[in-house]
This record gives C-alpha cells, sequence and structure tokens, in this order.
C-alpha cells in the first residue's frame, strides 16, 4: 500500500514539475535599422539610382513623332521601343533581349559579385529611398530607434503618418508610371483627372503601388533574403577570383577597442576596433567579419563607414573592401588582383555576350519593314471560279512595320499560268496598309482547271513594298483536288 502511495507521490511531483514548452520553428526578425553613410561606393549608389529613375519616370514622358517613344501596347498588340514597332511575330527579339540580360548577369556576378543587387535591383533601389524619406521624416538611426520605442503620442503620430503619406504617394506614383508603360501615360493622366480609369489600370497601379510601398517600405532585407532566388545560386557563379565585398582578417585580427593613441605595433591589436558600424550600416543586418555571407548584397557600404573609421584612426583604408580571396590570402597587390580578374571564364563569357549583342544588332538593322503572313481558308479547299479557273482561297495579314502609310504589291510564283485575285486590292494588285497597323487582305490564286495535276503544289506569295521595293515571300500551298 506504502508502495502505492509513493508512485502516486511521484507521479504527482512529475506533473507540478512539467512545463509546457513552446518550439518556435523561425526566429522572430528584428527591424534593422541602417546607419546612413558616405564614400566611394555610396555616391555610385546614389548616382544609380538617380540614373535608373529618371529613365522610369521620365522615359513614358518622352514622344517620338505622333506616339509615345516606349511603348507595350498590349491591347494592340505591338511594342514601340522608339523608331521600333514589335508585333507578336517578334518574339525572337525579346528572347534575343533576355539571353543577353542573364548572360550579362552571369558576367557581373562573375567579374565582382552582386553588382546588380547593390546597385540596381528594383528592392535594393526602393529600399534605399524609402530610407531615405523615413530618415528626412523620423531623423537617424538613433532617432529612429528612440521613436520606434516612445510610446504613442501626437508627435509619434504625426511623424508616422507623415512618412506613410509620402511613402504610399510614391508608391502609387510609381504604380502609375508602371501602367504608363502599357497605356499611353498621357491618356492615362487624363483619365485619372477625370477619373475615367478603367477597372484593370485602377488594378495594376494599385497592385504595383501596393508591393512598391510592402517590399520597400516594410519587408526589405526579407526580399532579398527569402524570396529572391538569386541569393540562392549565386555562390554558383562565384569564384575565388570574384570581387567581392571582405574583410581583410589578418589586418583586422584580433579586434578590440583602441584610441587614437594606440600604437598597433606595440599592443598587438588589430586594425579592427570593433566599433560595429560596418554592422550598423548594413541594409541585411549581417556582420561581414564573419566572412562572405549570401545575405550581403555587395552595395559596399560597410567598406565606406570602414574606411571613414580607419581615417579617424589614423590607420591605412581598406579593412573591409572590394577584394578577391585570393587576393586576400595571397597578399596580391591592385594590379596582380586585376589580372586575375581576366580569366578564362570570363572571357568566355564576355565574347559570347558579344557576338548575341553584334547578332541581335545586325538582325534588327536588317529587319523588313513589314511583315506578311499566310492563312489558307479552310472552309474551301478549292473551287472552280467563273472562267473554268481552279482557285484556293487565303488570307494575307501584312503587318506594317513603318511610321508611314505603305503600299504593297501582290504576286505569286511556283505554278505555270498563276494568277492572284483580291476583291480589296487595286488594278495593280496593290493594297494600302496604315502607319504601324496590320491588315488581313482576303486572296484567290486562280489556275486553268486541269492544266497541272492533282495533288499539292507549292507556291509563294511575294509581298513588295511600293516604297522601298522590299520583298517578302511567304510559303504555302495550292491544292488540286482529284
Amino acid at each position: 500500500m506504502s508502495s502505492k502511495k509513493n508512485l502516486n507521490a511521484k507521479s504527482d511531483a512529475a506533473n507540478a514539475n512539467t512545463e509546457a514548452a513552446v518550439i518556435n520553428l523561425y526566429a522572430a526578425a528584428e527591424k534593422i535599422y541602417p546607419r546612413s553613410t558616405f564614400g566611394f561606393f555610396t555616391k555610385w549608389r546614389w548616382v544609380m539610382i538617380w540614373l535608373t529613375q529618371l529613365f522610369f519616370y521620365g522615359v513614358p514622358w518622352i514622344e517620338w513623332g505622333q506616339r509615345q517613344a516606349l511603348l507595350f501596347d498590349l491591347e494592340a498588340r505591338r511594342f514601340y521601343i522608339f523608331n521600333l514597332v514589335l508585333y507578336p511575330q517578334d518574339l525572337i527579339y525579346l528572347t534575343g533581349i533576355l539571353i543577353i540580360s542573364a548572360l550579362s548577369l552571369f558576367l557581373f556576378t562573375a567579374i565582382a559579385g552582386r553588382l546588380w543587387c547593390g546597385y540596381t535591383c528594383p528592392q535594393t533601389v526602393y529600399t534605399e529611398i524609402f530610407l531615405w524619406i523615413e530618415a528626412k521624416i523620423e531623423g537617424d538611426r538613433a532617432a529612429r530607434i528612440r521613436l520606434d520605442d516612445a510610446p504613442m503620442s501626437a508627435r509619434k503620430l504625426l511623424k508616422k503618418g507623415g512618412k506613410h503619406f509620402v511613402w504610399i504617394a510614391f508608391a502609387i506614383w510609381t504604380g502609375f508610371t508602371f501602367v504608363g508603360y502599357f497605356t499611353p501615360i498621357r491618356e492615362l493622366g487624363d483619365a485619372v483627372v477625370n477619373m475615367g480609369l478603367g477597372p484593370w489600370q485602377t488594378f495594376w497601379i494599385l497592385f504595383y503601388g501596393f508591393a512598391t510601398y510592402g517590399n520597400a517600405g516594410f519587408m526589405r532585407e526579407q526580399v532579398c533574403k527569402y524570396m529572391c532566388p538569386y541569393a540562392r545560386f549565386q555562390s554558383a557563379m562565384f569564384d575565388d577570383d570574384t570581387l567581392i565585398v571582405t574583410y581583410d582578417e589578418k589586418r583586422g585580427e584580433p579586434r578590440g577597442k583602441a584610441s587614437l593613441k594606440t600604437d598597433m605595433d606595440k599592443s598587438k591589436q588589430g586594425a579592427c576596433i570593433d566599433c560595429s558600424l560596418c554592422v550598423q550600416v548594413c541594409p541585411t543586418g549581417i556582420d561581414i567579419r564573419k566572412g562572405l555571407q549570401y545575405e550581403c548584397i555587395g552595395c559596399g557600404a560597410c567598406a565606406d563607414v570602414c574606411d571613414t573609421v580607419m581615417d579617424k584612426m589614423g590607420y591605412d583604408r581598406g579593412l573591409v573592401k572590394y577584394s578577391t580571396q585570393h587576393a586576400i590570402n595571397l597578399g596580391w597587390n591592385h594590379a596582380q588582383m586585376l589580372r586575375h580578374i581576366l580569366r578564362p571564364r570570363v572571357l568566355i563569357y564576355a565574347t559570347i555576350l558579344s557576338l548575341l549583342i553584334v547578332s541581335l544588332l545586325t538582325s534588327l538593322m536588317l529587319r523588313t519593314s513589314f511583315r506578311v503572313d499566310v492563312v489558307r481558308d479552310r472552309g474551301v479547299m478549292a473551287r472552280i471560279a467563273e472562267g473554268g479557273m481552279l482557285e484556293n482561297v487565303y488570307r494575307l495579314q501584312i503587318m506594317n512595320a513603318t511610321e508611314t502609310t505603305q503600299r504593297y504589291q501582290l504576286g505569286a510564283s511556283g505554278i505555270t499560268n498563276l494568277k492572284v485575285e483580291s476583291d480589296v486590292a487595286d488594278q495593280d494588285k496593290s493594297v494600302t496598309v496604315n502607319p504601324a497597323e496590320s491588315r488581313w487582305i482576303p486572296v484567290r490564286l486562280q489556275i486553268p482547271d486541269g492544266s497541272i495535276k492533282s495533288g499539292s503544289h507549292p507556291v509563294k506569295f511575294e509581298v513588295r513594298a511600293a516604297e522601298s521595293n522590299e520583298l517578302v515571300s511567304e510559303k504555302s500551298v495550292f491544292l488540286v483536288p482529284r
């Protein structure tokens, strides 16, 4: 009986000592407050921000002739790129541009790491702009931290509300500009003023604006860390001769606090004074002294702020700098490092990229000013027309890729005594197509009945531009029933 009581007592004691354990699968992300800095890389980052944003916000307002210079008119199925007019059939050019962009990314990454991420990626650019707005309204890093920690007050509400108002206005303007690449922006502006926006235009302005507001205002480094696939596979394009932001561990360690009077040779202390400013300026919140990390976007902010500290301490610059693993480990100078950057891998990328660019430009220069598509009338295989003529019916789509009205003469070859007839063509077998328009032309090919044997016979449509004398030929077949 006593043993039973002892077991019950032990069970009660075990239950009393048992506590509910909560296991978090994901660590809560702490808000990052990047510190403002200045220096060589910061200046170049702002140069690229200005260039990309002047292009993005300015180009839709540029006129070329009587139209918008850069317009992707999805409704009319035409892309206007300055003096070029591209149709869906010109998809090969878009494919070429995408391949060139991808190969350029490979080339730049092999040479100098994540240049795209640090200087021109929209996520980085808009995050930098939103941080600038935040700093102007709420103050520097320390002021923003104090404001967030302070209880709600009229001052805090005014500052937070003002910041978000500017953020939202900027994001909506960004969404409006984005839609202006697909709808003529002047017409879009008139529709906004007159409250005449269509449902899809409204949706995409708000959607793109919301994405800008959310990504640049709140998610920021989370997009780079967890949503962007480039951060995950960038290491496959790096090697020991790739320029990356690096910390010179041999020179910096052992780190420790130091004063301006400290002699490193006598103290046996490294150049790093453990001020943590390199962590405070990092937009993704990493410590570059721990080595290369996938979160590093290569912006160089840590190198700029470290150089300012080195200047104040009277030490040589370059404790944190753009360098290569080989240069750091082997002690190469600047010239040796640059010589090894031009390695076979980089030369192969550059050669292929140059050939693709030359091929694309050559193709665009040799591109004809119009296109022709031939579609057989599947409802009528062949029929007997007046005068004992056997005819096949086709439809020709002529796409005028110029900015002026053009006349085109229709012809065909491949069979003896082949005649071309069209009810919409003039007496000289010519048709008119308006600027940057496409027109369907019904065409009949006729031959004397019984002049050739039954079966499928190849024919060739020949369309010639009257002004430029350019000739486009398209193959088809003429069917003769048994």
